[in-house]
C-alpha cells in the first residue's frame, strides 16, 4: 500500500486538506444511494439561515455543500462546482436538509398534479424574449 501524501494534522489556521481521490463515493455516503428528498437535477438549494458551527461540525464535502448553498444554486451546479458526483450530492444534500440545515425548493415536477401552476409556468415561458 502506497501513501501519496503524508498524513498531517491541520493547525487551528490551516485550511482542511482535500480528501483524497482515491476515496470512493460510497465511503461518502455511507453506501447509500436515495435519499427522502426528490432531487432532480435541476432543483435549487439555499441555506435558509447560516450557522457558522454547524459548518464547522460538518465533513468537508458537506461542509463545501453547505457553504455553496449560501446562494441559491442547483443540485446540478453544485455537482459541477464541488467536482463531486451526482449521486452523492444527492445523498449529502438530502442529509443536510434533514437536519434543516438547507431548503429544498420544490420544482415543477412537484405540481405536475396542479394544472393551475403548471399554466402559470407556461405563460411564463411564453413571455420570455426569443
Amino acid at each position: 500500500m502506497s501513501v501519496s501524501e503524508p498524513s498531517t494534522v491541520p493547525g487551528p489556521g490551516d485550511p482542511l486538506p482535500r480528501r483524497s481521490r482515491r476515496i470512493r463515493a460510497y465511503a461518502l455516503t455511507g453506501g447509500r444511494t436515495s435519499t427522502r428528498h426528490q432531487l432532480l437535477v435541476e432543483t435549487l438549494v439555499s441555506v435558509p439561515r447560516y450557522d457558522p458551527a454547524l459548518s464547522d461540525a460538518l465533513m468537508p464535502e458537506s461542509r463545501s455543500l453547505y457553504e455553496r448553498a449560501r446562494t441559491r444554486c442547483s443540485v446540478a451546479e453544485l455537482s459541477v462546482g464541488l467536482d463531486l458526483p451526482l449521486g452523492v450530492v444527492r445523498v449529502l444534500i438530502g442529509d443536510l436538509a434533514s437536519q434543516g440545515a438547507v431548503f429544498v425548493h420544490p420544482t415543477a415536477h412537484a405540481y405536475h398534479h396542479d394544472t393551475n401552476v403548471l399554466e402559470r409556468i407556461l405563460d411564463g415561458l411564453k413571455r420570455l424574449p426569443a
